[in-house]
């Protein structure tokens, strides 16, 4: 790694030959493989822009000019040549995260790695510079990777391609495996005559000129212009490729060519004014079990071996997606009205066996989750029953859709939300916490967390049941865990999964939480302190058994993976006081912040969400040294008694 070491910032690269690019390409390419293999992370699209990445920091002053990366998981080869070299630790804690991140480096611009922000992104950047008179300063937005298909890419570019002189260059990331368009000598010829500073100035020239002659002229003026573009388009096999955008083109260039992506860049800055690069890469570029993995070319991995890809992680149970994933195909079998809807994670969401088994009762619409739910609606109207299913975090792209499109027109739309609760590693954008706390809001939504696998089979079902109003069955990362069997099960479906002499302490649990729960109860025992743990399974409405338990208890506890403000431990300490019901209640959950990449289980740490700080906190409770105090003992006559004249 002779060359790599020494790059400390981009400007390291200006002193390297064509030759010494290609090797220090080739390098790179060796050090993700190496390092992310004994991490995990994202491996098949960094392989696929290292070129890209090369040329634009050769071409470009970061961070004067500004990079902003769509999505952000293309962004490793962009932090090794920014200083940030040390991956033994990449998407742990303490380490460096798998996103771009602004406390890492002032390279980095936009942290957030939900797809299709990074033009609007950078038209608001590029419109900046030029309000404040900073003409030298360029915007990269370097988009793709299947951002394409969000529809917020497409109103970014509706306001770019109003005619401006900001200088910004958007560099299209072209990995589909099925798109093969013509790269070479003529459509570099083609590229160069159209960013041609004399070309430019001939085009607004001819415009100004027809537009003497007023209206007629300009109408004559775009057929003639109409024209020549769609000859040129076609001359290149681009045929309506950015057809309809007033923003000049270069491309189809292949992005594993240094001197072709340079050229390309080079001609893109010099033209002062919008340019999109069409770059054709590869995912998984030189790593061959990349290369072989028909699923997502390793599009995100775990740990593997660095030679063969095979994974080096044993599961011990199965996952929360592959219950769901064959839960779905097992209801559909039954249900010819379900339908599966995946914003453009197919796999990851394990709508794949769906799409597999019913091909027909599939619909992916891309990274559209606003489009999906509205979607959803009009489907539910036909008379399907749609199940939406994406990550917890995308959830909050659509709320408005959620509110307006689906509850206000009483759709039986199923969500089903994957990753919700603390995810970990992937760190602040991909966290599923605020689900809770936004959905419960929308009029007649039920929400469903299941505890373990039985539940979620269990709640699916009754979920795809409702046909009146929205549903919503959130689960966690990775694997299902423990069983926990109920004690017993109310009248309303709410679980009693234990219950003691006395009514100290009832605690409520929201889905993987019920362990936690359980390990407090055992310890609040051992203090002489007696809790009932509930799982409520449905947790918004509040079950009417969940109120009534509290009103025989001396305080209640909500234990959830949420966000703690507007989350369902306040949703029931409202519903307690509209019954009337005076029991302390203290709300636990994550609190409203960004949480940084680390494990599920050092993260539920930091924040005290372990059963040792939840059990030492209701003990000083129970005693009354700790707000929220819990009621008072009644003795035999109904005073007061002391909870340590109890326990002697």
């Amino acid at each position: 790694m002779a060359l790599l070491d020494a790059i400390r910032t981009p400007r390291d690269l200006d002193r390297l030959d064509e030759s010494q690019m290609v090797e220090l390409a080739e390098e790179i390419r060796r050090f993700l493989v190496t390092e992310v293999s004994k991490t995990g992370g994202h491996l098949g699209p960094n392989l696929g822009v290292v070129e890209l990445t090369l040329g634009i920091h050769r071409v470009f002053d970061s961070p004067r000019d500004a990079i902003v990366w769509d999505t952000g998981h293309q962004s490793y080869v962009h932090k090794l040549l920014t200083g940030r070299q040390d991956f033994s630790k990449l998407r742990q804690k303490g380490g460096i995260a798998g996103y771009p991140q602004r406390s890492e480096s002032e390279h980095d611009i936009v942290e957030s790695s939900h797809a299709s922000s990074s033009l609007s992104w950078a038209d608001g950047i590029s419109r900046a510079f030029e309000m404040t008179g900073q003409d030298d300063r360029h915007v990269i937005a370097v988009v793709g990777d299947g951002a394409l298909t969000g529809g917020m890419t497409w109103e970014a570019l509706n306001n770019i391609s109003d005619d401006n002189s900001r200088n910004l260059v958007i560099v299209v990331n072209d990995n589909g495996r099925s798109y093969a368009p013509t790269i070479g000598g003529m459509a570099r010829f083609l590229s160069t005559v159209r960013t041609r500073r004399s070309y430019y100035r001939f085009r607004r020239g001819t415009e100004r000129a027809f537009g003497f002659f007023g209206a007629p002229g300009r109408a004559v003026y775009r057929g003639v212009r109409g024209g020549l573009h769609g000859f040129l388009s076609r001359f290149t096999n681009n045929e309506a490729l950015y057809s309809n955008l007033d923003i000049k083109y270069i491309g189809p260039i292949d992005g594993h060519d240094l001197k072709d992506v340079e050229r390309a860049l080079r001609q893109a800055k010099e033209y002062s004014a919008p340019v999109i690069v069409h770059a054709i890469t590869q995912k998984g570029k030189g790593y061959e079990p990349a290369l072989a993995d028909v699923a997502d070319q390793f599009h995100a991995v775990g740990q593997i071996d660095p030679e063969t890809g095979e994974s080096v992680e044993q599961a011990s149970q199965p996952s929360w997606t592959s219950v769901f994933a064959d839960e779905i195909v097992r209801l559909a079998d039954k249900d010819r009205r379900i339908v599966g809807i995946t914003a453009a994670m197919l796999r990851p969401t394990g709508l794949h066996k769906l799409a597999e088994k019913h091909p027909d009762r599939i619909i992916d619409v891309g990274i559209a989750e606003q489009h999906a739910v509205t979607s959803a609606a009009g489907l539910a109207y036909g008379g399907m029953h749609p199940v939406v299913a994406v990550y917890a975090t995308f959830i909050n792209r659509a709320f408005d859709q959620v509110l307006m499109d689906v509850a206000l027109h009483r759709a039986g739309v199923t969500f089903v939300l994957d990753r919700a609760g603390v995810t970990g590693p992937d760190g602040a954008s991909h966290h599923g916490m605020w689900d809770l706390s936004i959905l419960q809001v929308v009029p007649n939504i039920r929400l469903a967390a299941p505890r373990d696998a039985t539940r979620l089979r269990e709640e699916l079902a009754e979920a795809v049941a409702v046909d009146d109003a929205p549903t919503v069955v959130r689960f966690s990362k990775g694997s299902v865990g423990t069983e926990f069997d109920a004690v017993r099960r109310t009248a309303d479906g709410v679980d009693v999964l234990r219950e003691a002499p006395h009514k100290d302490v009832l605690i409520v649990t929201v889905g993987p939480m019920a362990k936690i729960g359980l390990e407090v109860a055992e310890r609040l025992a051992d203090q002489g302190i007696g809790a009932t743990v509930v799982d409520p399974r449905w947790v918004v409405p509040v079950p009417e058994s969940v109120i009534e338990l509290a009103r025989d208890h001396r305080i209640l506890v909500s234990i959830e993976d949420g966000v703690r403000v507007g989350g369902i431990g306040t949703r029931i300490r409202q519903d307690l006081r509209a019954a009337g019901v005076d029991t302390a209640v203290d709300e636990l959950g994550l609190p409203d912040e960004f949480l940084e990449h680390a494990t599920r289980e050092e993260i539920l740490e930091r924040v005290g969400l372990t059963s040792q700080a939840i059990a030492r906190d209701l003990v000083a409770q129970v005693l009354g040294t700790r707000i929220p105090v819990a009621r008072p003992l009644p003795d035999e006559h109904g005073a007061a008694v002391d909870q340590d004249e109890r326990t002697r």
